[in-house]
């Protein structure tokens, strides 16, 4: 007999809300992981750009809600939610629904017969019935690849930096026009480092902050989806994952598209005043100078800086994750790094179930944030047990 019926990997929101759903339903599962480690891992000072709701992990209304955190530490949070506030938050999520959290680290996983066997960082090994992949996308940092020679000393990625005011004095160069990367200038700019910022495209987005919303009032929530991913109309689209992975590919993929392309907060704006920002423009070549990074555009100027960082985001490649060999990595079918999900966000390896960003192809861009935990949760509970848990009445302690 397996160790366990389910072996979750894995202690962010996804991990964690499905932990929660899980034992709702009396499921017996082990859970292995740093909790919120991800999160922990972004540059101090960052703000989240998602609202209220889709800020709280497993469930919007209920006993895991922000609301219920709020009410229960007696505290009032500020939106936006400070990263180290939803730190806590996440935490405090982690006490209710795993206190048994195995925070050894899994480094392999393989069948072994009619289960599982999952390997951990000490040698121990546990078998479990299914495997729950909710790593997040640590592993998945997009890096040029015609600058991966350049040393980390000059050259690194937003996600390699818990504190950016370590760059104070120095003369960085940031590339991207993403929340992340934009985000990271205001930061970077605040703890006075001479930043400038090259955005590929010839305009930066910026969201508008729920303008929208507020101008339709109470029909607001007619064309916008608490979740909080896409504009007026889509929004709702892409809330219902089991609606948006049957619709084909052609109309997929422009809805995604439209839902998660590249912006920045409105309130990034005014942080941004007097920061140089170089539309239209891409690096062609790099190389170390005296010390210092030369950097040659497209158009031909010349920069020579102290540090070049990659605001480019992650691109998903479930290869990447350090504890799939390659035999079973092979063995499930994928699509340019995503696997092919069926429902209970199932892959093609039977028991094998992947939450979060890597669901984003086959369940809708909603698998990239926070809220969408809500039904990636839910629907792996479905598959599970054939049950769809419902949450305890708001202000209980039991899950």
């Amino acid at each position: 007999m397996p160790d366990a019926a389910v072996a979750i990997i894995g202690a962010g929101p996804y991990g964690l809300a499905a932990a929660a759903h899980l034992r709702r339903l009396g499921v017996d599962l082990r859970i292995f992981g740093e909790p919120m480690s991800f999160w922990r891992s972004l540059p101090v000072g960052m703000l989240l750009r998602s609202n209220w709701t889709a800020s709280s992990i497993a469930e919007y209304r209920g006993a895991l809600s922000l609301d219920a955190y709020c009410e229960a530490s007696h505290r009032r949070l500020e939106t936006p939610i400070p990263l180290d506030h939803f730190i806590e938050y996440g935490d405090w999520v982690q006490r209710r629904v795993a206190p048994d959290l195995d925070r050894r680290v899994v480094t392999s996983v393989g069948l072994h017969g009619d289960a599982f066997r999952l390997t951990l960082s000490d040698g121990d090994s546990v078998r479990a019935g299914r495997v729950v992949v909710a790593c997040g996308i640590a592993s998945f940092a997009r890096r040029p690849v015609g600058f991966a020679r350049l040393s980390p000393e000059l050259a690194s990625h937003t996600s390699d930096h818990r504190d950016l005011s370590r760059f104070a004095g120095q003369r960085v160069l940031l590339v991207g026009g993403g929340q992340s990367a934009l985000e990271a200038a205001a930061l970077l700019h605040e703890a006075e480092a001479a930043i400038e910022v090259l955005v590929r495209k010839d305009r930066i987005h910026w969201l508008h902050g729920g303008k929208y919303q507020r101008m339709l009032g109470r029909l607001a929530p007619l064309v916008y989806a608490p979740t909080d991913v896409g504009p007026m109309g889509l929004s709702r689209l892409v809330a219902a994952p089991d609606l948006f992975r049957r619709l084909p590919q052609p109309v997929q993929r422009p809805v995604a598209r439209r839902s998660i392309r590249p912006a920045g907060a409105a309130w990034l704006v005014s942080r941004l005043q007097g920061v140089p920002i170089r539309l239209g423009r891409v690096i062609r070549t790099a190389r170390p100078l005296h010390g210092k990074l030369e950097v040659a555009l497209d158009n031909g100027d010349l920069r020579l800086v102290d540090h070049l960082i990659y605001g480019t985001g992650f691109a998903v490649d479930i290869s990447r994750y350090p504890f799939l060999p390659r035999e079973l990595a092979r063995a499930i079918e994928q699509v340019d790094g995503y696997p092919v999900l069926g429902p209970g966000l199932e892959s093609s390896v039977a028991g094998l179930h992947f939450l979060g960003a890597p669901a984003a192809r086959s369940f809708g861009p909603i698998m990239r944030f926070v809220s969408g935990s809500w039904y990636a949760s839910r629907a792996l509970c479905r598959s599970v047990t054939g049950g769809d848990p419902l949450p305890p009445v708001q202000g209980q302690d039991r899950v």
